[in-house]
């Protein structure tokens, strides 16, 4: 029975990291000068061209429309109906998701394998990955349903790739949107470990706390905010704006005081990019790769997570919920993933040759701020990763729905379960729960991608409207005043 059992573990683990590498490993290899390879994942071939294509078809959106976006933020809030949020509050948990690890490690691990030249693709992954956030986020909008438990909307991928399939097959459930709405919360499970083992170890690290006591504390402190009924958008309203300018505000004091040599640092960034250099070496391949795997699952752009909060969100226009979340990526790689990186381009390379990881955020750190570097990480880490524990259970909540139906009982067993392996991190590391996540996250975005080809052009008609709507307002506001 032991034998079975085993055999049973070693096939699973098998079968589970043959699709894993299918999702993330080198689905194609294209030959380099220099004796070099570019391994391109199934992933990124998906949502790079996808990038282009939404860019295209909604007429360079992000450029065109990005005064629009800051608009959009900056405008009046009319008073929702109870339960609902709106579109700026949507942004707010979608960046608190956004804004999590892979900001820190992330970005770090993006720069050890591919050099400065990767910030680069980072930045023009976000440009296109935006187009493609506007996209599922509309849809979201769009195929909202009333919420009977919580109040307000909810919906997300697996509501519209239901509403898609329904259409065409009819049925209670589409299978398609169920397994969105599985890979969504195995992902979001194996997140809320790893959140525990970053924090627990960040405090190891800075203040010498046993993991044990950070872990109880951490647990704690989330179980009385996720088992309240609408807690969480009132807590994130609050910690992502702070924990983004507290971020800002250190990492300008970092470029001031090193603002001499800021010029040296974007020329790097440029030339290590298209450089001469990295072709001849065979490294140009993990430049571009480790850039753009970063700037894509850092923004989550396609992967549909950030749609299960757009759909929330009570606004006047579903585009405008498009343009919010659009705005989010630019908030999350050209704002937050560029602090990052600035911090560590801005430390003398002497001191962080051969250094990686966490290791080598912490040299950089302490080379700015002293040993006030380790206690900064210490705490930025905390906010990062409990403000998107947070947020991935606000999305979880419309896949719950999805699956299991109305009922407080499957919601609640969800956040049991979430806190249970917040706290199981917060005590030791398992790389396979790594793996988890993203294998949740690689699912995600092959899901959702089959549905928003075919319903993109809802989304485009929306942006239509809205644009046609904005310049009549604009004609009849030139009336009044003439």
């Amino acid at each position: 029975m032991v034998d079975f059992f085993q055999s049973a573990g070693s096939g699973f683990r098998e079968a589970f990291y043959a699709v894993f590498n299918v999702l993330w490993g080198d689905f194609i290899t294209i030959p380099l000068p220099g004796g070099g390879q570019l391994g391109i994942s199934l992933l990124v071939m998906i949502l790079i061209p996808s990038g282009i294509y939404f860019t295209i078809r909604s007429r360079f959106m992000p450029f065109r429309l990005f005064p629009e976006m800051i608009r959009v933020v900056t405008e009046k809030k009319t008073s929702g109906k109870y339960g609902t949020i709106s579109g700026v509050q949507a942004l707010i948990v979608s960046t608190a998701t956004r804004v999590g690890m892979g900001n820190l490690v992330g970005v770090v691990a993006a720069i050890s394998a591919g050099g400065a030249g990767a910030v680069f693709w980072m930045w023009l992954i976000a440009l296109l990955g935006s187009s493609t956030a506007f996209v599922e986020a509309t849809l979201a909008q769009l195929y909202k349903e009333k919420d009977p438990l919580y109040g307000g909307y909810r919906g997300g991928p697996a509501y519209y790739i239901h509403c898609l399939f329904k259409k065409k097959r009819g049925g209670k459930k589409s299978i398609l949107a169920c397994l969105f709405a599985v890979s969504g919360l195995v992902c979001w499970c194996g997140i809320s470990q790893v959140i525990g083992n970053s924090v627990s170890s960040a405090f190891e690290n800075a203040f010498q706390i046993p993991p044990l006591v950070t872990t109880v504390l951490l647990v704690a402190l989330a179980a009385v905010i996720v088992l309240r009924k609408n807690a969480t958008v009132r807590v994130l309203d609050i910690m992502v704006p702070v924990m983004a300018v507290f971020y800002l505000l250190i990492t300008f004091y970092i470029i001031l005081t090193n603002i001499t040599t800021l010029p040296g640092v974007f020329q790097r960034i440029f030339e290590e990019a298209f450089g001469i250099r990295q072709v001849v070496s065979g490294g140009l391949g993990a430049v571009i790769m480790n850039g753009a795997k970063r700037g894509l699952f850092s923004n989550e752009a396609g992967s549909g997570s950030a749609p299960c909060a757009a759909a929330a969100a009570d606004s006047s226009h579903p585009a405008k919920v498009g343009l919010l979340q659009a705005l989010g990526v630019f908030i999350d790689t050209l704002v937050i993933c560029s602090c990052t990186a600035m911090i560590m381009l801005l430390t003398p390379e002497a001191m962080t040759s051969g250094l990686e990881g966490m290791a080598l955020l912490q040299t950089a750190m302490q080379y700015h701020m002293g040993n006030a570097g380790g206690i900064f990480i210490a705490l930025i880490i905390w906010l990062f990763s409990f403000s998107t524990f947070i947020g991935i259970l606000f999305y979880a909540r419309s896949n719950i729905a999805y699956l299991f139906g109305d009922n407080w009982i499957s919601q609640t067993l969800y956040k049991i379960l979430a806190l249970i392996m917040l706290f199981i991190g917060g005590l030791a590391a398992y790389s396979f729960v790594w793996d988890l996540g993203d294998f949740g996250v690689g699912l995600m975005t092959i899901f959702n991608m089959i549905a928003l080809f075919p319903l993109a052009p809802q989304a485009m008609k929306a942006l239509r409207d809205y644009e046609q709507q904005r310049a009549l307002e604009k004609v009849k506001r030139k009336g009044v005043e003439n």
